[in-house]
C-alpha cells in the first residue's frame, strides 16, 4: 500500500538537545469545528501538521466553507456561508473525531444528518451520551442507513446535562451546541482536559458567557442561534507529544529540553517520570528531563485527566521494561489497548497481562527485530523501545504515527537517534 511506511532504528543512542514542539492534535480537531459557530473568518495559528487534521478541514469544505493555510502552521477557516448541513460518510468513516460538527450545524441549522464513525481500533466509543444529550436540548435524532439524523425546528433549547461518564468530544460537541441555543446549559461530570478548556476559553473571548472553565459543572449561555465572532487565537501544546519525548529521553537516560510546553498539563506525567527516579526542571513554557543512575519501577492507572492519560500509557510501558523491578500498568478506559505488549514482547520485553493489567518486570535488554505499529500511541512505544535496543528494528505501518505526530523521526533525528523513515 502507498501509505505503508516503516521505520528503520538502528544501535543503541543516548539522545541530547531541544525539542521544539507543536500544537495538541485533540485541542485542533474540536477547534476545526468551532469556525460553524461563526460568522467570520477564524483563523487559528499554531495548527498540527497532522494527517487527522486533514479530513476534518475537507468536511469543512464539503459542507460549503472554505480554509487556506498562509503556513504550514496557520489556517483561516471561513464558514459562513454554508451552504450543506450532510457530513458524508466518505469523509466521516476516516475518524470519530467529525461527529464534533454534530452538536455546531445542528445548533445553527436546526436540523443536520452526519455519518455515524466506523469502529475504533482502541474499542467501542460510543456516540449515545452525544446523542442523548441533544435530545435533551431538544433534538428528535433517528439513525437511517448509518446516519444520524438530527431535527430541532425550533432550535435547540438549554437544559441540564448529566454525563453518566466522562466523555471529551461528548462534552465539546455539546459546549458547541449550547453556545447558539435558546437560554443556559449546565453541564453535570463534564470533561476537564486542557483541550476542552481551550474550546471553552475561547468562545468565552468571543462574547459567550460560560463559567465553570476547568472543572466539573460548565454552564453555557447561548446566544440564542446568532453566530459569534470567534477571536484569533492559538492552539495549545500536545502534552501527548511532550510526554512522548520525555518518555523517549528517560528510556535512553538522556539530557533533553522541550519548549513551548505547558507543564501544568503534564503534573501526572512528570509525577510518574520524578517516582521513576527522573529529575525534571521546569519554566512556564520548558521542560527539561535529567538521566538517573537507577530507573525505579512504577505503577500507574489511566483515568481522566487530570490523573494520568490513557493516551501515554504505551510509552510508560516502554519505559518500564528499562526499570529495576516490577511495574503495574492498568488500563481503565478503553478495553483493547495493549495491543503493544506482544510487540514490545517480540523486542524482548518481559511483560504479563492479566485482564486490564500488565505486569511489567525489568530491566530488559532489548534486541531490534521486526516489529508492528498497531496504534497511534502504540506506534510511538515502539519507536522509543527501539532506540535503546541492540541492533536494528524495522517498525511496520509507521502510517499510524502522522496520525498525531509531526515529524517525529526529524526530531528524535536532531536529538541524535540513528532513525530513517523507508517506503514499504
Amino acid at each position: 500500500k502507498s501509505n505503508m511506511h516503516n521505520s528503520t532504528i538502528t544501535d543503541q543512542t543516548k539522545l541530547q538537545g531541544n525539542v521544539k514542539r507543536y500544537a495538541a492534535k485533540q485541542a485542533a480537531l474540536q477547534i476545526i469545528a468551532k469556525p460553524l459557530l461563526a460568522n467570520n473568518t477564524v483563523k487559528i495559528v499554531n495548527m498540527p501538521a497532522v494527517v487527522d487534521i486533514k479530513p476534518l478541514l475537507k468536511l469543512t469544505e464539503n459542507l460549503g466553507g472554505t480554509f487556506s493555510f498562509s503556513d504550514t502552521n496557520t489556517v483561516e477557516i471561513n464558514t459562513c456561508c454554508l451552504t450543506n448541513t450532510i457530513a458524508t460518510d466518505d469523509i466521516v468513516k476516516t475518524m470519530r473525531a467529525t461527529i464534533l460538527v454534530l452538536g455546531p450545524l445542528l445548533s445553527r441549522f436546526g436540523h443536520c444528518e452526519v455519518s455515524l464513525p466506523v469502529g475504533c481500533a482502541i474499542g467501542q466509543r460510543p456516540i449515545d451520551l452525544h446523542l442523548k444529550a441533544l435530545e435533551q436540548m431538544g433534538a428528535n435524532i433517528t439513525i437511517h442507513a448509518g446516519y444520524v439524523q438530527a431535527e430541532a425546528p425550533d432550535g435547540l433549547q438549554g437544559a441540564h446535562i448529566i454525563f453518566d461518564k466522562i466523555t471529551v468530544t461528548g462534552t465539546a460537541n455539546i459546549v458547541m451546541a449550547a453556545a447558539l441555543a435558546k437560554g443556559t446549559t449546565n453541564i453535570t461530570n463534564a470533561a476537564r482536559e486542557p483541550e476542552v478548556v481551550q474550546l471553552c476559553e475561547i468562545l468565552r473571548d468571543s462574547g459567550v458567557v460560560i463559567t465553570g472553565i476547568g472543572t466539573a459543572e460548565l454552564s453555557i449561555a447561548g446566544t440564542g442561534g446568532k453566530l459569534v465572532d470567534i477571536v484569533p487565537f492559538d492552539v495549545i501544546p500536545d502534552r501527548i507529544e511532550a510526554g512522548t519525548y520525555l518518555c523517549a529521553a528517560g528510556i535512553s537516560n538522556s539530557t533533553v529540553t522541550l519548549e513551548n510546553v505547558r507543564p501544568d498539563h503534564l503534573e501526572a506525567v512528570t509525577g510518574k517520570l520524578e517516582e521513576m527516579g527522573f529529575d525534571i526542571d521546569t519554566t512556564e513554557n520548558t521542560m527539561t528531563i535529567h538521566p538517573t543512575d537507577t530507573i525505579k519501577p512504577v505503577t500507574i492507572v489511566t483515568q481522566e485527566y487530570p490523573a494520568f492519560p490513557t493516551d501515554m500509557q504505551a510509552q510508560f510501558m516502554a519505559l518500564a521494561t528499562q526499570a529495576e523491578g516490577t511495574s503495574t500498568i492498568e488500563e481503565r478506559l478503553f478495553e483493547n489497548r495493549f495491543m503493544h505488549v506482544s510487540e514490545l514482547q517480540r523486542l524482548g520485553a518481559d511483560i504479563k497481562l492479566n485482564g486490564h493489567t500488565a505486569t511489567v518486570i525489568g530491566p530488559s535488554l532489548l534486541s531490534g527485530t521486526d516489529v508492528m505499529a498497531t496504534d497511534l500511541r502504540a506506534s510511538s512505544a515502539m519507536v522509543i523501545a527501539a532506540n535503546i535496543a541492540e541492533g536494528t528494528t524495522q517498525v511496520h505501518r509507521i502510517y499510524h504515527l502522522d496520525r498525531g505526530y509531526e515529524n517525529l523521526e526529524k526530531k528524535l533525528g536532531d536529538l541524535g537517534a540513528k532513525i530513517e523513515r523507508l517506503s514499504e
